[in-house]
C-alpha cells in the first residue's frame, strides 16, 4: 500500500514525530540524561517504522517537494543540475515544474530562487496565499552551511549576504502574508503561519 503524503500532511507528521520524541524524552530517563534532542528520537523511531513498512510491503510513504520534482524532471540532484546549465537554466527549468504543481488546501514549499520566476510565482498567487517566513540574514547564514552544495543559486561573485538583499525585495512583493521566525521554535512558527491563514 502506498501512502501519498502532500507538504501539509508532510508538516502535520513532522510536528506529530517531533512531539512524540519530546514526550519519549521526558518518560524515558537515560534520553534526557544523555540530551538526546526530540526531534532525533522522533525521527528515530519514524524511520525505523517506515523501514518496517516498506521492507514487509506494508506501507510505502511518498512525499511532495518541489525540488523532488525538479530533480525527478531533469533526472539529476539540484546542484548537478545548476552545474550543467547554470543559474538562469537552472531557473528556467524551476520556473516550468512550479508552474505546472497542482494542488489544494497544501503547503507548497518551493525552494528560495521560485522567486526569480514569474510564471510561478503568478501560478502561486492563483491558487493559493504566498506567506513569506521571514528571517533575518544572520538568522539564513547560521542555517545553510554549504549552500553551493544545498544547490542554492549563487552567481559568480555574489555572496550569500547578496543573494539575501536581492531575494527579500522579491519575497516582499510576491508575499500575500509575511511571518517573522527568528528566534521561534518550529512549533511557533507554525502557530503563527496557521494563525495568519485563520486556520
Amino acid at each position: 500500500m502506498e501512502i501519498h503524503l502532500n507538504m501539509y500532511q508532510t508538516l502535520a507528521v513532522a510536528v506529530l514525530v517531533l512531539l512524540f520524541g519530546s514526550f519519549l524524552r521526558h518518560r524515558i530517563g537515560f534520553l534526557e540524561k544523555f540530551c538526546i534532542p526530540a526531534p532525533v528520537i522522533g525521527g528515530l523511531l519514524f524511520a525505523i517504522l517506515t523501514c518496517i513498512g516498506y521492507s514487509t510491503g506494508l506501507a510505502d510513504f511518498t512525499f511532495d517537494d518541489t525540488d523532488i520534482l525538479i530533480q525527478e524532471s531533469e533526472g539529476k540532484l539540484l546542484k548537478d543540475i545548476i552545474a550543467d546549465v547554470g543559474p538562469d537554466g537552472f531557473l528556467k527549468v524551476e520556473d516550468r515544474v512550479n508552474a505546472q504543481v497542482k494542488a489544494e488546501r497544501t503547503v507548497i514549499s518551493p525552494g528560495g530562487s521560485v522567486v526569480y520566476c514569474e510564471n510561478a510565482m503568478k501560478h502561486y498567487k492563483e491558487i493559493g496565499k504566498v506567506v513569506y517566513l521571514q528571517a533575518s540574514f544572520e538568522t539564513i547564514n547560521s542555517r545553510l552551511k554549504n549552500a553551493k552544495g544545498r544547490g542554492v543559486v549563487l552567481r559568480d561573485g555574489q555572496t550569500l549576504k547578496d543573494l539575501y538583499d536581492e531575494r527579500v525585495k522579491l519575497f516582499e512583493k510576491y508575499a500575500d502574508i509575511t511571518v517573522c521566525e527568528d528566534n521561534q521554535k518550529l512549533e511557533d512558527t507554525i502557530e503563527s503561519v496557521l494563525d495568519a491563514l485563520g486556520e
